[in-house]
């Protein structure tokens, strides 16, 4: 039997789960927030970046992997941020929190500004291993999330996709959620072959991707 193409990531094993503990048992802090290339801090460690419609649940799972409620702020009126926030926990990688997109409110210039921004990151962040794209569950892959895979496809910025609030989805809608979402990303060349299943608010997959960061090299 065929495996499925993007299947769920499996559960770590107990020396990867012990490397996510205790990468985020440390004090993660919030470092700076970024509006300009020449604001980024140095390159001295690998870092990863976590992507995502406005209101997908970003910063409830950033505060959910770093165990921190208060860490990234979630904005009251979507789209509002648009620093590149950065944190940083004790001799782990950078997490880089990028501003929501897809808000159709948000001024025309303020999106243009932000993604030149974000092509410059991408493009430009030699130290950026893994870029984590956050997808709703309930929705599946917009055509807004295309562009940004399709962003990462050109600046060969490998990605994988993190669905989130998989607690508010159905059992019976769960698997035509992921054969859209499996559908989308094999049409891109820069897809990690594995999908994180998470929910903030249950605790489901947060391990997980704590020992998948634990453990990029």
């Amino acid at each position: 039997m065929n495996q499925l193409p993007f299947p769920l990531a499996d559960e770590p094993d107990q020396q990867d789960r012990e490397a996510g503990r205790l990468l985020f048992a440390a004090a993660t802090d919030f470092l700076k927030g970024v509006v300009a290339m020449d604001g980024l801090p140095a390159p001295d460690r690998i870092e990863v970046c976590f992507a995502g419609r406005s209101n997908v649940g970003k910063s409830s799972l950033i505060n959910a992997l770093t165990g921190r409620k208060g860490l990234a702020r979630a904005s009251n009126t979507p789209g509002r941020t648009q620093e590149i926030n950065f944190f940083t926990a004790t001799d782990g990688p950078y997490l880089v929190d990028l501003p929501g997109y897809g808000y159709a409110n948000a001024p025309v210039k303020v999106v243009e500004k932000w993604q030149r921004l974000l092509k410059s990151y991408l493009s430009g962040r030699q130290n950026l291993r893994r870029a984590f794209v956050l997808i709703d569950a309930r929705h599946g892959v917009k055509p807004v999330d295309d562009e940004i895979m399709s962003l990462l496809d050109k600046s060969a910025v490998t990605f994988q996709v993190v669905l989130t609030k998989a607690d508010k989805v159905k059992e019976k809608d769960r698997e035509k959620i992921l054969a859209q979402v499996r559908g989308a990303l094999s049409k891109h060349p820069a897809a990690f072959p594995e999908m994180v299943l998470t929910s903030s608010e249950k605790g489901l997959g947060i391990e997980t991707l704590r020992a998948i960061i634990a453990t990029l090299d």
